[in-house]
């Protein structure tokens, strides 16, 4: 018998999803990839009650991730911690924003990934690769867009073998996804997914953490 488990989500908007801030069960998730994931893993383990909690916040970048790590994820003592963050990160240096003048996103990520271990040797950690579609605003300065989000791949990717983290691929997806549809019509602003976007993140998610009779496959 599984026995019941805590899965945390965390990062920015895409995360978010407009998620409710009260203990409303019927908002409580948003609408994110988060909330598929969520309702997959309630159904299918509903006899253990899992706990599923949605802590992303619009806008966060890594460092802002780890300013609130003790209250939004320590604290939660989560069983399966998920990280999406990166977007945030590379646009603040893209609009010459102050916030955004040196990189930081592996430094914080590496921090946040240290404490958790640390603190939480037992959680599973579940990174999540940043993306983009050459759409929206990436798209009006697409090759320096394209190199930092790149730099940040390859920065999951590597911290995931570092800390035995569970990496999910999402750029290759995207990429596939747009043979079949424009790729407004997975991401609209070439950042934020769209509904069948947070399908695919989903889908992804499934897949790569749990079996396949988790993932109703």
């Amino acid at each position: 018998m599984m026995e019941k488990r805590v899965i945390l989500f965390q990062g920015d908007s895409i995360t978010d999803g407009a998620r409710g801030r009260t203990d409303d069960p019927n908002h409580i998730l948003g609408h994110s990839y988060a909330y598929i994931v969520g309702a997959r893993l309630s159904f299918v383990w509903a006899e253990q009650q899992p706990l599923i909690i949605n802590r992303g916040i619009s806008g966060d970048r890594a460092s802002d991730l780890y300013a609130r790590w003790n209250e939004d994820a320590i604290s939660l003592n989560p069983d399966i911690i998920s990280i999406l963050v990166g977007v945030n990160d590379a646009w603040r240096s893209m609009n010459g924003e102050a916030s955004g003048i040196t990189d930081r996103y592996e430094r914080a990520y590496r921090h946040i990934l240290e404490e958790t271990k640390q603190v939480l040797p037992e959680a599973q950690l579940v990174l999540c690769e940043p993306f983009i579609l050459n759409t929206g605003a990436p798209s009006q300065n697409w090759q320096a867009w394209s190199e930092r989000i790149t730099a940040y791949r390859h920065t999951v990717r590597e911290l995931a073998g570092q800390f035995g983290a569970i990496f999910v691929p999402l750029q290759a997806a995207f990429d596939e996804a747009c043979t079949r549809a424009d790729a407004s019509y997975w991401l609209w602003d070439g950042v934020h997914p769209t509904a069948a976007g947070h399908e695919l993140i989903a889908r992804k998610w499934l897949e790569t953490v749990l079996d396949k009779e988790a993932a109703g496959e």
